[in-house]
């Protein structure tokens, strides 16, 4: 039970979310130079003023943190710029095409430091990370879309977008705008093409027919359980 003289329960949480960005700025003031790594980590929280016990407090994974923290803040500014976008005034291919497009042009915002923390995300060691944060992008994304599915297509449709954002966002750190766009708007018409022609087909046939055999070999044909 909290006491009136406890100390807010958000105190070092605010701390540590207003240390994290600055700590970030100084990142991405330096990557360029510095490359993604732990020095860059060092030289960031140094230019804060932190001591080396503060980073390790702040950043226990050192520059994983750092790029997650990167990847969020591009998150941020991406649901920033569509939250002037009627979503329902677009239809589903041209609201995921608007989405991927805010998100790319949000990493293009910090362009050099985006690529340094691209190839560091693209090291084997670091693909789990690289992931993880294309799922976050994916689900921010689609929740703005107003995708509300709970089922197995809530799943579905974050894994196909993640496969999509991957190498989009690659294409538009090294290779421009115009071939990451290209690219995306391509991805999209298969991914509508693929669900024009899934649509109306039983996929779970199989299963079912698979689970009435064993059932068969397990009960018999005469004394299977009611389903």
């Amino acid at each position: 039970m909290r006491r009136a003289y406890d100390p807010p329960m958000t105190q070092n949480d605010d701390w540590a979310d207003r240390t994290e960005q600055t700590v970030l700025d100084a990142a991405v003031a330096r990557a360029p130079a510095l490359g993604w790594n732990a020095r860059l980590v060092r030289e960031a929280c140094e230019a804060c003023g932190l001591s080396r016990g503060d980073e390790e407090l702040l950043l226990p994974n050192g520059a994983r943190d750092l790029a997650a923290l990167l990847s969020r803040r591009h998150d941020a500014r991406a649901l920033e710029a569509l939250a002037v976008v009627d979503a329902k005034s677009l239809k589903i291919r041209e609201r995921i095409a608007r989405a991927v497009s805010e998100r790319m042009e949000a990493g293009a915002a910090d362009l050099e430091a985006t690529r340094r923390c691209a190839a560091f995300l693209a090291l084997p060691t670091n693909a789990d990370l690289g992931l993880k944060l294309a799922w976050e992008s994916a689900d921010h994304l689609w929740r703005w879309a107003g995708d509300e599915t709970t089922d197995w297509n809530h799943y579905s449709k974050r894994t196909i977008l993640s496969g999509i954002l991957i190498p989009a966002l690659t294409m538009r750190w090294f290779d421009g705008r115009a071939p990451a766009e290209a690219f995306v708007a391509r991805r999209i018409e298969n991914v509508m093409a693929f669900e024009k022609w899934k649509a109306g087909k039983d996929f779970e046939a199989p299963f079912r027919r698979v689970s009435d055999a064993l059932s068969r070999m397990r009960y018999g044909a005469k004394d299977q359980p009611a389903s």
